[in-house]
């Protein structure tokens, strides 16, 4: 091998190894950045540690929602097969009601209680986030017509 080879040869293998710790970088810093969506069956069979961030959805269950001190809020998040209680402190979006689709930013603590740090609620009476319409799809509680 000349030595012109030599350094085309080295050129490339650095160039290789730039480019596979470039992309380890990036996946690293995705996987931290990455929010998964479940619905309470998802969760149910899943397995999601305690402390790790994520999305739950559903339907907030009816005679579920129970106001504490301040604005300490409890409610239950259902997609018919499967319900998982949500413990949320602060104020609460004013399309927020039982029996409304609900999508939470959280983690789950101990117990199995989703600790919400952000509620949203669906903006209007046709709209519903898709990850919530796909669980009650799969759940066998979704009607097409009805929202």
């Amino acid at each position: 091998m000349t030595p012109k080879q030599r350094r085309r040869l080295a050129f490339a293998l650095a160039l290789v190894v730039a480019g596979a710790g470039g992309a380890a970088l990036v996946l690293g810093a995705l996987k931290d950045n990455v929010l998964y969506f479940y619905s309470p069956s998802d969760l149910a069979t899943k397995h999601v540690a305690d402390g790790v961030a994520f999305r739950i959805g559903g339907l907030v269950a009816k005679g579920s929602v129970v106001r504490g001190p301040a604005a300490d809020v409890r409610f239950v998040v259902t997609d018919g097969r499967a319900s998982v209680p949500v413990e949320f402190r602060g104020v609460l979006p004013d399309l927020f009601r039982e029996g409304q689709g609900v999508v939470a930013l959280g983690a789950l603590g101990p117990g199995g209680v989703f600790n919400a740090t952000e509620v949203l609620a669906k903006h209007d009476e046709r709209y519903m986030p898709p990850e919530v319409v796909d669980a009650l799809k799969r759940s066998g509680r979704w009607k097409e017509g009805e929202q």
